[in-house]
């Protein structure tokens, strides 16, 4: 992506991704990628998620693409809210991949701190994916949320959540949705440039 040195940000959701998520496949796959560890993947507290999202976001100086799956999309939405201004600057664009709704009927109560979930449009350019059979967050949710946060969508037939358990252990089709995120971001400098 032009000539400056992105860094890929992994950011989990509830539970973490585990070594055969395609989360932990890519972070061994992409060039300088590093993931947003927390010190609670359990018992998620909103605060700390944030907080831990934006202390790795200010580790380093090199524009980062952010790489959120479920509940780290929605830590995103909130992080992108409150943040300060230099460190949005960091920020070329987010990839969400099955957001949680943390809002809906059936939501487990260890992330009911996260609602309510943002509706302001996100301060970079962003890709949302979400799927028809999501349990966490239906296609129209899913349509809902890329809408207030001024995503593009793709809403994925019959893949579930896009973890491990649905079958998407490397998920290597979720690269065309980077490369078209990047292709967005980089046509956006252009026309500024």
């Amino acid at each position: 992506m032009h000539s400056e040195a992105i860094r890929y940000l992994i950011v989990p959701g509830w539970q973490g991704s585990a070594d055969e998520h395609w989360q932990s496949h890519w972070q061994r796959s992409l060039p300088n990628a590093e993931r947003v560890e927390q010190a609670d993947w359990l018992t998620p507290r909103r605060e700390d998620w944030v907080d831990e999202l934006q202390r790795s976001i200010a580790a380093d100086l090199r524009p980062v693409i952010l790489i959120a799956h479920s509940l780290g999309c929605i830590t995103v939405a909130h992080w992108a809210t409150e943040a300060p201004l230099e460190l949005v600057a960091r920020v070329r664009g987010a990839l969400l991949v099955a957001p949680a709704d943390v809002q809906r009927a059936n939501c487990p109560a260890a992330l009911q701190n996260f609602a309510p979930i943002p509706r302001a449009p996100l301060p970079f350019p962003s890709q949302l994916v979400g799927s028809d059979n999501d349990a966490a967050a239906s296609a129209a949710r899913a349509l809902e949320l890329a809408r207030d946060w001024g995503s593009e969508v793709a809403i994925l037939d019959g893949v579930g959540h896009l973890n491990v358990q649905s079958g998407h252990s490397r998920w290597e089709q979720g690269f065309a949705y980077l490369y078209r995120l990047q292709t967005r971001i980089e046509q956006q400098r252009q026309r500024r440039a």
